[in-house]
């Protein structure tokens, strides 16, 4: 309205209660019957005989047609006024009709922001009577700010045809929200002046509710009613955004990742609806001492995961005593559905100033650092190590690489003599892949098999290396045919399993040429003793083709001697570990603790060596630095032996170099 718009208000004029059939302006029906009165009978026949006389008219037919004349022309001036009123009157009818009865609110406004009329939707909308409303202000009803002045200005102006806002309403009852789409349009007098506002508001209260409804779906779990992924992040931008004042540079910000040790079993054994139960239960505890009574954010990320933001955190003791509280609070057995069930949790810690990080690297520390606490032992929170992540971020690149650099030929291999004990002979020689990585160098294989073994990346690399030993050593055969120095290959458990390493063999040995007997192939014992019958299977099989299979790092896995006599083995290598103690002299005098320790490492070789012999098996010990770890080892009947005592991983001409020599000292 002209004042809450700051528009000079006009002078007050009556209401309309009509509209001009031909020209829809705002008509004053009172007016209108004055202007059809101007016209009477009496003046009317005192202008016929004044015409009369001037015209000296001397027949009296001719007065008495004049007058006639006169006569007719006033009985049709009051018709059309009499038309014109009924006209007037049924179009002020209709309007008040279609006021009083409309489906959705309105009201009229005057020129001083206050109602005139108003229909009884619009007072059943905020919980009033009808005759309550009028002389009631606009802002007593409609909230006053944010008005949208300038779409009224353009309303006034011409520019538009009407405005429409959504508003909220004031109820009477304080606690109802009533929203309304609002529709101002604006009534105009005779100079295009704006007179009265005319206004229709549609109740959108309900439209609004199911929205509002909608939107707190869309943030909120299903299942435990927490925050979910979507609000977690939402809020975790806005933590980490810099304040006006600060630049960001005084803020933190912290984070708790949360995991459930073990979640999947009470799935598996219980049954889905158990673990909901429990996830409910822990969403319960999790949200009263950390958003209850902390005032928090907590949030579930999806299935048994759970997350604590905190916003303005003071420091990263803040953040491990939240987390220690946590796992307290945790520890506590839950009663669901008649089962009693005891659960710990993983936690992963990440806190430090807004200024240096960002919401993506925040959540992918945070979620390293839990799964280092489940790589830990469980049950415990662990908190983001740089020098371990970047640890962590190297081998990530590194198992990303593999593949690539197995195409682009960055492998090479190198070769370690196996020498005889009791001749200084070379029996044959370990292939040792090596990775020519052109940022980190040369890495050897404890930097990047275990990440080919976890992605898969073992498979393809397994089958390059065996086939560039084999055809190595197929040339050692043909430049030194009576030494038959056989190739040792490593063969990891998942080439047993994700391919048929037994039909992958074979046609290597077809290409290359190399005999079977010439071929031996290493396995740890944990691949030997793994699930089902494959291993057994594929080790039979490899047998019988003549290749010599040999059990790796003997002593350190399962230690199941029973399976030795089941297995098609031929050889044992003892890890190094067993060794340790054959690196100072035989024991002389009266014996130490260190003394002890080599003696029974002695007894533990000597033992092994001879059940291996009476297994008909021979036995190579690993990691031999010195002489007289040599000849401690051959006295225990050890038949061969490798190390940098001998020599050192190299060029398969280093090999062949021994071979030519015929002894390696």
């Amino acid at each position: 309205m002209p004042d809450a718009f700051h528009e000079p208000a006009p002078a007050a004029r009556p209401l309309p209660l009509a509209l001009c059939p031909t020209c829809s302006k705002p008509l004053d029906i009172a007016m209108v019957g004055l202007a059809g009165r101007t016209s009477s009978p009496s003046a009317s026949a005192t202008s016929a005989t004044s015409a009369a006389n001037t015209a000296s008219a001397t027949s009296t037919t001719s007065t008495a047609n004049a007058a006639n004349t006169a006569n007719a022309a006033n009985t049709a001036s009051v018709s059309d006024t009499e038309q014109l009123l009924a006209a007037l009157r049924a179009s002020e009818s209709r309007f008040r009709a279609a006021f009083a009865d409309a489906g959705i609110g309105m009201a009229l406004i005057d020129a001083n922001d206050c109602v005139l009329e108003a229909n009884p939707v619009f007072a059943n909308m905020i919980g009033r009577e009808v005759a309550d409303l009028v002389q009631t202000h606009i802002y007593d009803i409609i909230d006053p700010e944010d008005t949208p002045q300038r779409l009224y200005r353009e309303l006034v102006a011409g520019e538009r045809d009407r405005v429409r806002v959504e508003k909220k309403l004031k109820h009477r009852d304080p606690a109802r929200a009533v929203w309304s789409n609002v529709t101002i349009s604006l009534i105009r007098d005779g100079n295009n002046r704006p007179l009265y506002t005319l206004v229709m508001l549609e109740d959108v209260s309900e439209q609004r509710r199911l929205g509002d409804r909608l939107e707190y779906e869309s943030l909120h779990d299903p299942l435990t009613r927490l925050p979910n992924r979507t609000c977690f992040f939402e809020q975790l931008d806005a933590a980490c955004l810099p304040t006006a004042d600060e630049g960001g540079s005084g803020r933190r910000v912290g984070v708790c990742y949360l995991d459930l040790d073990g979640f999947a079993a009470i799935n598996d054994t219980l049954g889905h609806h158990i673990g909901d139960q429990l996830l409910v239960a822990v969403a319960a505890r999790l949200e009263r001492h950390a958003a209850q009574a902390a005032g928090h954010l907590v949030a579930r990320l999806g299935g048994d995961e759970f997350a604590v933001l905190v916003v303005d955190s003071e420091n990263s003791g803040q953040l491990t005593a939240l987390a220690a509280q946590l796992l307290g609070v945790l520890e506590q057995p839950f009663d669901v559905a008649g089962h009693r069930l005891v659960v710990t949790a993983s936690v992963g810690v990440v806190e430090r100033p807004v200024s240096s990080t960002s919401p993506t690297d925040l959540v992918k520390d945070a979620d390293a650092t839990l799964y280092w606490s489940k790589a830990d032992g469980r049950a415990r929170w662990t908190l983001y190590d740089r020098d371990r992540g970047a640890h962590q971020l190297t081998r990530q690149l590194l198992a990303t690489a593999l593949r690539p650099a197995l195409e682009r030929g960055e492998f090479t291999v190198e070769y370690q003599p196996l020498v005889g004990l009791a001749d200084g002979t070379v029996h044959g020689a370990e292939a040792l892949v090596r990775w020519r990585h052109p940022r980190y160098g040369t890495l050897s294989p404890d930097r990047f098999i275990p990440l080919a073994e976890e992605s898969g990346a073992i498979v393809p690399l397994g089958k390059w290396v065996l086939e560039e030993s084999c055809r190595q050593a197929r040339k050692w055969l043909a430049e030194f045919p009576d030494t038959e120095a056989f190739v040792s290959v490593n063969l990891a458990a998942r080439q047993i399993w994700d391919s048929d390493v037994v039909a992958d063999v074979a046609q290597v040995l077809e290409r290359t040429g190399l005999p079977a007997r010439l071929l031996q192939l290493e396995l740890t014992e944990s691949a030997v003793l793994g699930p089902g019958g494959r291993p057994l299977q594929a080790l039979q099989a490899l047998s019988d083709m003549g290749i010599r299979i040999a059990i790796d790092d003997f002593g350190t896995g399962y230690s199941n001697l029973a399976y030795l006599s089941r297995l098609p083995v031929h050889a044992l290598k003892l890890d190094g570990t067993f060794i340790e103690g054959f690196r100072d002299p035989a024991p002389t005098g009266r014996p130490d603790l260190r003394s002890r320790r080599s003696e029974a490492d002695e007894q533990i070789v000597r033992a092994m060596v001879r059940l291996a012999h009476d297994l008909g098996l021979t036995v190579t010990a690993e990691g031999i630095e010195s002489a007289a770890q040599a000849e401690r080892l051959r006295l225990t009947g050890c038949d061969t032996a490798q190390g940098w005592y001998f020599a050192r991983p190299g060029e398969a001409e280093l090999v062949a170099a021994i071979l030519r020599k015929g002894r390696i000292h």
